[in-house]
Order: C-alpha cells, then structure tokens, then sequence
C-alpha cells in the first residue's frame, strides 16, 4: 500500500463527531472507452476536484483520504493543492476490489475518528449539504445513506431473461453516496465479511449483513455516477442547469 500525506489535519478533539471522508476514486474505467473518469474535465474543471470540493465544504467532515491509483497520485496532490483542499490529509493506493480500498483509505484516517463517510470519486454533483444530512442523520441511527426514491418501473428477471416479477416501485430506492457509518460498527462489518470471504460493491450491504438498520437519507437525482462516457454529457448539462438555478 503506498501512500503520501497532503496537510497536516488537527486531530479530533473530545466529542467531535464530525466524519472522515473515505473517497474511493481507484477503480477501473472499463466502460469509458479509455477516458480517465475521475479526472475528465466538467466546466474546466477534473471531475475529483468537484467531489473533493464538496467534502471540503461539508461543515460535518473533518478529514478527507482519497483512494487512488498509484500512476494518478501525482495528479490529484496537484489538485488538492491547486485548489487549497486542506482537509485532505492522505492519497493512499486502492486495493484489488472496492472493497479492498476503503479499507485502506480508513486504515489512514486519523484513529479517533468516531464517522466514516465513504463516497464514489465519480459522483462529483453531491452537495455538501447532502453530505452534511447524511452525516448527521448518522450521529442519530449509527449507519446513513444518500439515496433517492425509485422512479421507473423495475423488472425482476429469471434465469432465461423473462420477467419473474414486479416489486412494489413505493419500497424502491436506488442507493448512492456518501454511505456513512460509526467507525466501530464497520470495522466489525468489515471483519466479518471478510472472515466469510465476502466481497461486496456496496458498503450497506456490509452493514446490512450484521442485521443493522440502515437509514435512507433523501438525496438529489443529480447526485448521478459517470460510468460511461454519455454521464459526462449528462454531468454537463446538471453543472449547467445549476447555474441558471
């Protein structure tokens, strides 16, 4: 695991609760045709700098750890520096799942941080104000995620491709990021699925696998991931219409 340390960030004093952000941004970008997601340009700007940007804005985040790709490190240093993201303490490498390199981004956080809050590097339309709910519905529940209510129809499909039913749209989420949660609680989560040799996309389920209720926090539609190169053009015309808002 290789790593370089960005600022100084203050440790946390008695009581703070506010989160250490885990922003996961070493993942593949197999289906972007060769386009570097994390750091393609949205009105001039590297995508990761409009995620850090938030976080660092985010009155309930203390310290940010960015996990990377080792040949990216270069490039996002420049960035949290360019663009003064003092709260961003540590560019740590990822591991080989996402898993994997949350794991190591929390293994650099400062050790008396009392909340995770762990997010895609390629979602960089969330608000902090987003972030900051999320978090503080946290404080309240022990585990919180940003997600927002299901708007199509969805389809369950059988092994063959035909449709094997229709669940109820009104108990429908679709799940996004932050996902945060009380340090103890998925350090516990995260051993055990280990233990079980579980690997999961998804931290909640990590959670969620220990029987642990895991609060929904309404977030915005446009709180979207690129994932391929058409959520560019759609990440465009959000940063656009936000504007004229």
């Amino acid at each position: 695991m290789d790593k370089v340390l960005v600022y100084s960030v203050t440790p946390p004093l008695s009581g703070d609760k506010r989160a250490a952000a885990i922003i996961a941004a070493a993942g593949s970008f197999t289906r972007m045709e060769g386009i570097q997601k994390q750091l393609v340009l949205l009105d001039g700007t590297p995508a990761i700098a409009h995620t850090i940007k938030a976080f660092q804005e985010a009155e309930n985040i203390r310290e940010i750890v960015v996990v990377a790709r080792t040949q990216d490190f270069s490039e996002i240093i420049n960035i949290c520096r360019q663009y003064t993201f003092d709260k961003v303490s540590t560019v740590v490498s990822g591991g080989g799942t996402r898993q994997q390199s949350v794991f190591n981004g929390i293994n650099c956080a400062q050790a008396d941080t009392k909340f995770f809050a762990i997010h895609d590097g390629a979602r960089p339309l969330v608000t902090s104000r987003t972030i900051d709910r999320v978090v503080e519905s946290a404080w309240n529940t022990g585990a919180a995620i940003a997600a927002v209510p299901c708007k199509d129809t969805v389809k369950m499909s059988d092994n063959s491709g035909f449709v094997a039913g229709t669940p109820d749209r009104k108990n429908l989420w679709i799940a996004q990021t932050p996902q945060v949660f009380e340090r103890e609680l998925y350090l516990r989560a995260a051993k055990a699925a280990a233990q079980n040799g579980e690997d999961f996309t998804d931290d909640s389920q990590l959670v969620e696998r220990l029987g642990v209720n895991v609060c929904l926090v309404e977030s915005e539609y446009e709180n979207i991931k690129i994932t391929t190169p058409g959520d560019i053009a759609v990440a465009h015309s959000i940063i656009e219409f936000r504007k004229k808002s």
